[in-house]
């Protein structure tokens, strides 16, 4: 019955009908959506804040390096070179000075050695028998025996057969000497740091070292350190270094601040002699940390502080709850979070979370 009375009712009524029924669906929504108090519409971000206030901090500056030989010789092949005939020591070996560590092919140099040895002898000979012929000629001149052009003569080649002994004499030192160059031997007492040098290779004095030897005893932190810590130290200063590792720390001192910047990275050096440790090997990557007094100074967590192109910053709160962003000095970091050395008073409430998705001068609400 009710199907037969909506199909007796004309369509445009019904759709005039269905219309006036979804206007005043939405006109019910929206009065009880204008209803609601205003607060609970945008409702403020709630933040957690934490009032600053500085106090005497020990100024410590961190760096990070490389454990070194104070001392390094680099050893290659002296003279013409040639291949390595053999190799007597290995890397991490502790050695002697003098002790022979490799020796080139002397199949070339050896017999030149020998020849010139042989005729040094042979020199030495004819010089002996020139200056007995001369020392007869000499005697015999008061008799008129032999001519005084003869004499002269024979007196010319004793000097001449001396003159031979020289010559080869020098010449055979050169070739014992380029027979010696044929040993590479310590120039000192140290430990051996690499070796590149394999038998049957060649070596030249123009190649890469066979090896590198640090001397014996003498340790040291070679760092890189940011410009503006390098004013803060100096020659003499008490540092701790600490080695992947070692749990314990090693005692030095500062012995040397480079007197230069690299312009790329804006990094300094700065070297820490050490005593000789087994535990202190070269290579090892090392940090170092120097003490240079106290200051005030703010810590804050690293949560609160941002860094964008015009340098750090912190959000903080002011007095009406609204954000404000404080630009600010920070010199370092510490355990307990970020030192901040200028930009902040005490008593400024900073952001400590969510400041990155805040603007200034928006209103907020502080958690208790």
């Amino acid at each position: 019955m009710s199907s037969n009375f909506l199909s007796s009712i004309p369509r445009n009524i019904l759709w005039t009908l269905g219309i006036l029924a979804l206007l005043i669906g939405l006109g019910l929504a929206r009065l009880k959506f204008d209803s609601r108090p205003s607060g609970e519409s945008t409702p403020l971000p709630l933040v957690t804040v934490l009032a600053v206030r500085a106090s005497e901090l020990d100024d410590t500056v961190t760096f990070t390096g490389a454990i070194a030989a104070r001392e390094e010789a680099a050893l290659s092949a002296e003279g013409e070179g040639g291949r390595v005939a053999g190799m007597f020591a290995e890397v991490g070996d502790r050695v002697r000075a003098g002790a022979l560590l490799a020796r080139i092919d002397t199949s070339f140099v050896a017999p030149q050695v020998a020849v010139l040895e042989a005729s040094l002898e042979e020199s030495r000979a004819n010089a002996a028998v020139a200056e007995a012929d001369y020392r007869r000629a000499q005697a015999v001149a008061v008799s008129g025996a032999l001519s005084v052009q003869e004499i002269e003569r024979r007196g010319a080649a004793s000097v001449a057969s001396a003159a031979k002994v020289k010559v080869v004499g020098a010449q055979l030192s050169e070739a014992r000497e380029r027979l010696r160059r044929t040993e590479i031997r310590a120039p000192f007492d140290g430990i051996i740091l690499s070796r590149s040098a394999e038998v049957g290779q060649l070596a030249g004095p123009g190649g890469a070292p066979l090896f590198r030897i640090g001397r014996a005893g003498a340790v040291e932190m070679r760092g890189n350190i940011a410009e503006k810590d390098l004013p803060r130290l100096s020659v003499g200063q008490t540092a701790r270094v600490r080695v992947t590792g070692v749990a314990a720390a090693f005692e030095g001192r500062v012995r040397l601040i480079g007197a230069v910047i690299d312009p790329v990275s804006r990094l300094g050096s700065v070297r820490i002699d050490l005593k000789a440790h087994p535990d202190l090997r070269p290579g090892a990557f090392a940090r170092g940390e120097v003490d240079t007094g106290a200051r005030r100074a703010v810590v804050l967590p690293q949560t609160a502080v941002m860094s964008d192109a015009t340098g750090s910053f912190v959000m903080t709160v002011g007095a009406d709850d609204k954000v404000l962003r404080r630009p600010v000095t920070a010199s370092g970091m510490r355990t307990e979070g970020v030192v901040i050395t200028a930009g902040l008073t005490d008593g400024e409430r900073v952001i400590v979370t969510a400041a990155p998705y805040l603007r200034e001068g928006e209103q907020v609400r502080v958690a208790p």
